[in-house]
């Protein structure tokens, strides 16, 4: 990276899965760089929802690096996740015609709850001694509610709504960043993370107000759905990594939720 910027940057890594994030510095300028990003990032920063894109730039290998304004900042608290404005900007992203437009045009298609389930049995089946018995009871739900969970409402999802992802800056301008796992779909999947994570039951309706929608069985439907195809996945890959701790949250998670299915 140094090569790109000059002698006058101090470059350090900035963490993450990928270790392609980079901080750099200089006296008088910051940035936050990253080797290829989706060229989605220049719609996302053109409507505000990250940080400004300042330059991309091709490298000789065919390598893209992206440079966006490393802004003073802090991550939201899950408490933080209750407010009001977090709601109002996941509707402005679901709602975007332009992040939708461009994610369809770099190949994303739309998810297709069967197509999903039926990967996740795959997923099962070449890990069952993995398999729990909640995990069993769990796919027989989402067998019977598959012909109910389907919504003609396609929109950009994050697929991450850990408030890691969301910062706001010293100017009080709220982001949410990494859009590396960024999918088509049903918005009860971001919304259903955000409520099961960070929302007070008594409080969805007056969540779901602030982004622009009414609380109904259908969306409660969706959003259970999609919540335990999540919990199911996330138990394999931490179980098949020896991650038994946090694949006894994701179980936890698991009953959490078939026993709230088992209320409504």
């Amino acid at each position: 990276m140094e090569h790109i910027l000059g002698n006058e940057w101090t470059i350090a890594p900035a963490g993450g899965s990928t270790g392609e994030a980079y901080y750099a510095q200089s006296e008088s300028n910051r940035l936050f760089l990253k080797r290829n990003s989706s060229p989605f990032l220049a719609v996302l920063s053109a409507q505000g929802i990250v940080p400004k894109l300042v330059w991309t730039k091709r490298l000789e290998n065919g390598d893209v690096v992206t440079a966006q304004q490393w802004l003073e900042s802090k991550e939201l608290t899950p408490e933080e996740m209750q407010h009001p404005e977090v709601a109002k900007l996941l509707s402005k992203i679901h709602h975007s015609s332009e992040l939708l437009h461009m994610l369809m045009r770099i190949g994303k298609k739309p998810l297709k709850p069967d197509e999903i389930l039926n990967k996740l049995r795959k997923n099962i089946r070449d890990n069952e001694e993995l398999a729990q018995i909640e995990v069993h009871q769990a796919i027989k739900y989402l067998d019977k509610m598959l012909p109910f969970v389907y919504s003609d409402v396609q929109v950009v999802c994050h697929c991450d709504m850990n408030h890691n992802n969301w910062l706001l800056s010293h100017s009080g301008q709220l982001y949410l960043i990494d859009w590396d796992n960024a999918k088509v779909g049903d918005p009860a999947m971001d919304i259903g993370m955000i409520l099961q994570w960070y929302i007070p039951e008594n409080d969805w309706d007056s969540w779901l107000d602030s982004y622009g929608i009414t609380n109904d069985e259908h969306l409660i439907d969706r959003m259970n759905w999609y919540l335990m195809i999540e919990a199911i996945s996330y138990l394999i890959w931490h179980k098949k990594r020896n991650e038994n701790k946090k694949a006894a949250q994701r179980l936890k998670e698991l009953k959490r939720l078939l026993n709230r299915v088992t209320d409504y």
